[in-house]
Protein backbone atom coordinates (compact mmCIF):
# COMPACT_ATOMS: atom_id res chain seq x y z
CA UNK A 1 0.00 0.00 0.00
CA UNK A 2 1.19 3.50 -0.83
CA UNK A 3 -0.24 6.48 1.07
CA UNK A 4 0.38 10.09 0.02
CA UNK A 5 -0.57 12.55 2.75
CA UNK A 6 -1.17 16.19 1.79
CA UNK A 7 -0.84 18.58 4.72
CA UNK A 8 0.16 22.09 5.74
CA UNK A 9 1.87 20.64 8.84
CA UNK A 10 4.09 17.72 7.82
CA UNK A 11 6.17 18.16 10.98
CA UNK A 12 3.08 17.37 13.06
CA UNK A 13 2.33 14.10 11.35
CA UNK A 14 5.71 12.46 10.74
CA UNK A 15 6.56 11.14 14.21
CA UNK A 16 3.72 8.57 14.56
CA UNK A 17 5.10 6.80 11.48
CA UNK A 18 8.57 6.56 13.02
CA UNK A 19 7.77 4.07 15.76
CA UNK A 20 5.83 0.98 16.79
CA UNK A 21 3.63 -0.93 14.34
CA UNK A 22 3.54 1.72 11.63
CA UNK A 23 7.34 1.91 11.50
CA UNK A 24 7.51 -1.88 11.22
CA UNK A 25 4.99 -1.83 8.39
CA UNK A 26 7.16 0.65 6.51
CA UNK A 27 10.46 -1.09 7.29
CA UNK A 28 9.07 -4.45 6.13
CA UNK A 29 8.02 -2.90 2.84
CA UNK A 30 4.31 -3.49 3.29
CA UNK A 31 3.50 0.23 3.05
CA UNK A 32 5.02 3.43 1.72
CA UNK A 33 4.11 6.78 3.26
CA UNK A 34 4.93 10.06 1.52
CA UNK A 35 4.27 13.53 2.91
CA UNK A 36 3.51 16.51 0.70
CA UNK A 37 3.73 20.03 2.11
CA UNK A 38 0.91 21.97 0.52
CA UNK A 39 2.86 25.21 0.77
CA UNK A 40 5.33 23.83 -1.78
CA UNK A 41 2.54 24.08 -4.36
CA UNK A 42 1.47 27.64 -3.56
CA UNK A 43 2.14 30.13 -6.35
CA UNK A 44 2.14 33.31 -4.25
CA UNK A 45 5.21 34.88 -2.63
CA UNK A 46 3.97 34.30 0.90
CA UNK A 47 3.38 30.57 0.22
CA UNK A 48 -0.03 30.95 1.82
CA UNK A 49 -2.67 28.30 1.17
CA UNK A 50 -5.76 29.95 2.63
CA UNK A 51 -7.98 32.99 2.10
CA UNK A 52 -11.19 34.61 3.33
CA UNK A 53 -14.41 32.90 2.32
CA UNK A 54 -16.77 34.44 -0.22
CA UNK A 55 -19.94 35.79 1.34
CA UNK A 56 -18.23 36.64 4.62
CA UNK A 57 -18.09 34.57 7.78
CA UNK A 58 -15.56 33.50 10.37
CA UNK A 59 -12.59 31.32 9.51
CA UNK A 60 -10.20 30.95 6.61
CA UNK A 61 -10.63 28.49 3.73
CA UNK A 62 -7.93 26.41 2.02
CA UNK A 63 -7.38 27.51 -1.60
CA UNK A 64 -8.16 25.22 -4.49
CA UNK A 65 -5.02 26.00 -6.55
CA UNK A 66 -2.27 24.36 -4.43
CA UNK A 67 -4.46 21.36 -3.61
CA UNK A 68 -5.45 20.88 -7.24
CA UNK A 69 -1.83 21.16 -8.40
CA UNK A 70 -0.61 18.65 -5.81
CA UNK A 71 -3.31 16.06 -6.46
CA UNK A 72 -3.05 16.49 -10.23
CA UNK A 73 0.71 15.86 -10.07
CA UNK A 74 0.25 12.72 -7.99
CA UNK A 75 -2.50 11.41 -10.26
CA UNK A 76 -0.24 11.91 -13.28
CA UNK A 77 2.30 9.55 -11.72
CA UNK A 78 0.02 6.64 -10.74
CA UNK A 79 -3.59 5.57 -10.32
CA UNK A 80 -5.22 5.93 -6.93
CA UNK A 81 -7.94 3.73 -5.47
CA UNK A 82 -9.28 6.52 -3.25
CA UNK A 83 -8.61 10.22 -2.74
CA UNK A 84 -9.68 10.83 0.84
CA UNK A 85 -10.56 14.06 2.57
CA UNK A 86 -10.48 14.01 6.38
CA UNK A 87 -13.45 16.11 7.47
CA UNK A 88 -15.92 16.17 10.39
CA UNK A 89 -18.86 15.84 8.00
CA UNK A 90 -17.50 12.70 6.32
CA UNK A 91 -18.52 9.09 6.83
CA UNK A 92 -17.54 7.93 10.31
CA UNK A 93 -14.58 5.55 10.29
CA UNK A 94 -15.42 2.09 11.57
CA UNK A 95 -13.90 -1.38 11.50
CA UNK A 96 -15.90 -2.53 8.47
CA UNK A 97 -14.56 0.43 6.48
CA UNK A 98 -11.01 -0.22 7.68
CA UNK A 99 -11.23 -3.91 6.69
CA UNK A 100 -12.29 -2.98 3.17
CA UNK A 101 -9.79 -0.16 2.68
CA UNK A 102 -6.84 -2.22 3.98
CA UNK A 103 -6.96 -4.18 0.71
CA UNK A 104 -6.46 -1.09 -1.47
CA UNK A 105 -3.21 -0.21 -3.19
CA UNK A 106 -2.74 3.56 -3.51
CA UNK A 107 -4.38 6.26 -1.39
CA UNK A 108 -4.19 10.03 -1.15
CA UNK A 109 -5.21 11.58 2.16
CA UNK A 110 -5.93 15.30 2.17
CA UNK A 111 -5.78 16.84 5.64
CA UNK A 112 -8.19 19.71 6.02
CA UNK A 113 -7.24 22.77 8.05
CA UNK A 114 -8.67 26.16 9.04
CA UNK A 115 -12.40 26.21 8.17
CA UNK A 116 -11.94 23.52 5.52
CA UNK A 117 -11.24 23.35 1.80
CA UNK A 118 -12.84 25.13 -1.14
CA UNK A 119 -15.87 23.02 -2.09
CA UNK A 120 -14.55 22.72 -5.65
CA UNK A 121 -11.68 20.54 -4.34
CA UNK A 122 -14.25 18.07 -3.08
CA UNK A 123 -16.23 18.21 -6.30
CA UNK A 124 -13.17 17.81 -8.51
CA UNK A 125 -10.96 15.27 -6.78
CA UNK A 126 -12.30 13.69 -3.60
CA UNK A 127 -13.70 10.16 -3.85
CA UNK A 128 -14.20 9.44 -0.14
CA UNK A 129 -14.72 11.69 2.89
CA UNK A 130 -13.93 10.30 6.33
CA UNK A 131 -14.55 11.52 9.88
CA UNK A 132 -13.07 9.99 13.03
CA UNK A 133 -15.97 11.18 15.21
CA UNK A 134 -18.52 13.85 15.94
CA UNK A 135 -16.09 16.52 17.08
CA UNK A 136 -13.82 19.07 15.45
CA UNK A 137 -10.01 19.13 15.55
CA UNK A 138 -7.74 21.93 14.38
CA UNK A 139 -6.83 19.90 11.30
CA UNK A 140 -7.10 16.53 9.62
CA UNK A 141 -3.55 15.41 10.42
CA UNK A 142 -4.38 13.43 13.55
CA UNK A 143 -7.35 11.87 11.79
CA UNK A 144 -5.04 10.77 8.97
CA UNK A 145 -2.71 9.11 11.48
CA UNK A 146 -5.64 7.24 13.04
CA UNK A 147 -6.86 6.10 9.63
CA UNK A 148 -3.40 4.83 8.66
CA UNK A 149 -2.98 2.98 11.96
CA UNK A 150 -6.37 1.30 11.50
CA UNK A 151 -5.46 0.22 7.94
CA UNK A 152 -1.82 -0.81 8.32
CA UNK A 153 -2.40 -3.26 11.16
CA UNK A 154 -4.84 -5.20 8.96
CA UNK A 155 -2.34 -5.76 6.14
CA UNK A 156 -1.15 -9.39 6.28
CA UNK A 157 2.37 -9.61 7.65
CA UNK A 158 2.38 -6.31 9.52
CA UNK A 159 1.41 -7.75 12.91
CA UNK A 160 3.51 -10.57 14.34
CA UNK A 161 0.32 -12.55 14.98
CA UNK A 162 -1.89 -12.09 11.94
CA UNK A 163 -4.96 -13.50 13.70
CA UNK A 164 -4.75 -10.84 16.42
CA UNK A 165 -6.45 -8.17 14.33
CA UNK A 166 -9.27 -10.55 13.46
CA UNK A 167 -10.23 -10.90 17.13
CA UNK A 168 -10.26 -7.18 17.92
CA UNK A 169 -13.30 -5.26 19.06
CA UNK A 170 -15.82 -4.43 16.32
CA UNK A 171 -14.92 -7.43 14.18
CA UNK A 172 -18.29 -9.18 13.67
CA UNK A 173 -19.93 -6.19 15.41
CA UNK A 174 -18.86 -7.40 18.85
CA UNK A 175 -16.64 -5.90 21.53
CA UNK A 176 -13.79 -8.02 22.83
CA UNK A 177 -14.40 -10.33 25.81
CA UNK A 178 -12.41 -9.94 29.06
CA UNK A 179 -8.75 -10.93 28.72
CA UNK A 180 -6.25 -12.05 31.37
CA UNK A 181 -2.56 -12.88 31.72
CA UNK A 182 -0.31 -14.16 34.50
CA UNK A 183 -0.50 -14.42 37.44
CA UNK A 184 -3.68 -16.51 37.60
CA UNK A 185 -4.43 -15.00 41.02
CA UNK A 186 -3.60 -11.49 42.18
CA UNK A 187 -4.64 -10.01 45.52
CA UNK A 188 -7.36 -12.61 45.83
CA UNK A 189 -8.71 -12.00 42.34
CA UNK A 190 -8.73 -15.20 40.28
CA UNK A 191 -9.20 -15.59 36.56
CA UNK A 192 -12.17 -17.69 35.39
CA UNK A 193 -11.48 -21.43 35.76
CA UNK A 194 -12.48 -22.13 32.15
CA UNK A 195 -9.35 -20.33 30.91
CA UNK A 196 -7.15 -22.84 32.76
CA UNK A 197 -9.10 -25.90 31.62
CA UNK A 198 -7.28 -26.50 28.35
CA UNK A 199 -10.66 -27.17 26.74
CA UNK A 200 -10.26 -24.78 23.82
CA UNK A 201 -13.71 -25.33 22.21
CA UNK A 202 -15.34 -24.47 25.54
CA UNK A 203 -12.98 -21.52 26.01
CA UNK A 204 -14.07 -20.15 22.63
CA UNK A 205 -17.74 -20.58 23.59
CA UNK A 206 -17.05 -18.69 26.84
CA UNK A 207 -15.32 -15.89 24.96
CA UNK A 208 -18.16 -15.60 22.45
CA UNK A 209 -20.71 -15.42 25.25
CA UNK A 210 -18.72 -12.81 27.17
CA UNK A 211 -18.21 -10.77 24.00
CA UNK A 212 -21.96 -10.79 23.43
CA UNK A 213 -22.70 -9.80 27.03
CA UNK A 214 -20.06 -7.05 26.93
CA UNK A 215 -21.48 -5.66 23.70
CA UNK A 216 -25.07 -5.85 24.95
CA UNK A 217 -24.11 -3.90 28.07
CA UNK A 218 -21.94 -1.21 26.49
CA UNK A 219 -22.85 -0.97 22.81
CA UNK A 220 -26.28 -2.54 22.18
CA UNK A 221 -26.47 -0.54 18.93
CA UNK A 222 -23.85 -2.87 17.45
CA UNK A 223 -26.11 -5.87 18.01
CA UNK A 224 -28.94 -4.11 16.22
CA UNK A 225 -26.73 -3.86 13.14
Amino acid sequence: MRVDIITVLPELIRSPFEGSMMRRAIDKGFVEVHFHNLRDYSTNKQKSVDDYQFGGGAGMVMNIQPIDDCITKLKSEREYDEIIYMTPDGETLNQKMANSMSMLGNLIILCGHYKGVDQRVRDLHITKEISIGDYVLSGGELGAVILCDALFRLIPGVLSNETSALTDSFQDNLLSPPIYTRPAEYKGMKIPDILLSGNFPEIEKWREQKAYEHTKERRPDLLEE
